[in-house]
């Protein structure tokens, strides 16, 4: 991050929406804008609010309104506690900056941690039985996920239900996507969630690091629910949820040391990717504590 001096940027107030700022600001919509200067949008009072609370070293700039700052003076007290630039400007320029912003914008640095940074500083080996504080237990892994919403409501479950970690691998969608951000409800700043290579490479570094690879599938020979199932849940865990039309395909279901179906009780056909994500997790959380 480029270090500069902090301080409160709340003199004037932003009232142009055809400024230069926000416009820059306003492209972080696009991926290719959000690639090429590291940053991406968190917008929303309870994003900003988590982001500001649990990640402010990755923060460079703070929007509101000044309706949002009196509705929410507890973002406004946590960014000024924490040395943020803060930068009031008019419903107009946020409106501009953002139409889904509700008022209260921050502008973030992308993380750069990989996959093998996260495990690295906590995996453990089955091999030599040595284990390390902190050595993940519970990972959700999206496998060619491509819907924003599901992305996001997948990592608010993982979060809710105490996961180590979440990995988005193969063709998923990109992380600092608007829909995905926000559809986390601030859970993206609670616990790791990083891009993954190809699921098979994901799946080798999550076995490697000291847990059993489990895919969720409707083919699955085991059931959730069943004893035997809930005995196997009581070891680390990396669940697999596979694309939303899709699932996941023969060559994907190879790679899981065990395939589990959710048993569906009433008409439906199906569940969809994120309840049924979230049904797998919370069995996890269950069977682990």
């Amino acid at each position: 991050m480029t270090e500069r001096p902090a301080g409160r940027d709340s003199s004037a107030t932003l009232d142009n929406p055809r400024a230069e700022r926000v416009k820059r600001i306003a492209a972080l919509a696009g991926r290719s804008a959000r690639s090429k200067a590291g940053l991406f949008l968190v917008e929303g009072p309870q994003g900003v609010r988590e982001v500001v609370r649990c990640a402010s070293a990755r923060v460079r700039d703070v929007y509101l309104t000044h309706d949002a700052a009196s509705r929410y003076p507890e973002i406004l007290a946590a960014a000024y506690e924490a040395a943020l630039y803060v930068h009031f400007g008019t419903a107009a320029v946020l409106e501009a900056m953002s139409p889904d912003c509700q008022g209260v914008l921050a502008v973030v640095e992308t993380a750069g941690e990989s996959l093998d940074d996260v495990l690295g500083a906590s995996a453990y080996s089955l091999r030599t039985g040595e284990s390390f504080a902190g050595a993940p237990n519970l990972v959700a892994v999206l496998a060619d996920v491509r819907d924003p919403g599901n992305a996001g409501t997948v990592i608010r479950a993982a979060d809710a239900a105490g996961a180590s970690l979440v990995v988005l691998a193969g063709e998923s969608v990109d992380l600092t996507n608007p829909k995905v951000v926000r559809s986390t409800a601030g859970s993206l700043f609670h616990l790791p969630v990083v891009r993954g290579g190809s699921l098979a490479d994901t799946v080798e570094s999550l076995r490697a690091a000291g847990l059993q690879v489990i895919a969720a599938d409707g083919s699955g020979t085991l059931t959730l629910g069943d004893a035997d199932v809930d005995e196997l849940l009581s070891l680390p865990t990396a669940w697999v949820f596979g694309n939303e039309a899709h699932g996941l395909d023969a060559d994907q279901l190879s790679l899981a040391d065990g395939v589990v179906q959710i048993p569906i009780y009433g008409a439906a056909e199906s569940l969809n990717l994120a309840t049924a994500a979230a049904v797998c997790l919370y069995a996890s959380a269950r069977a682990l504590n």
